[in-house]
């Protein structure tokens, strides 16, 4: 699945309210645009992707089955 592909789901499905959704799509992004980065380029954009998403703390607590079923 492309970034389009990926944006697409995430609208459909209302999911621009699950940060973990636009997390994925960050990364989906990211990998697309490796071949044209330097290689300390990707390594900054991934580790502040990496904080953001451990920025979001344990959202999943409560809600397990709704968001891994």
């Amino acid at each position: 699945m492309n970034s389009k592909d990926l944006a697409q789901y995430i609208e459909a499905t209302d999911g621009i309210a699950k940060p973990w959704l636009l997390v994925q799509l960050r990364l989906r992004k990211l990998q697309e645009r490796k071949a044209t980065m330097t290689p300390d380029a990707y390594t900054r954009e991934l580790a502040e992707i990496h904080q953001n998403l451990m920025n979001l703390g344990e959202w999943w607590h409560g809600i397990e089955a709704e968001v891994f079923g």
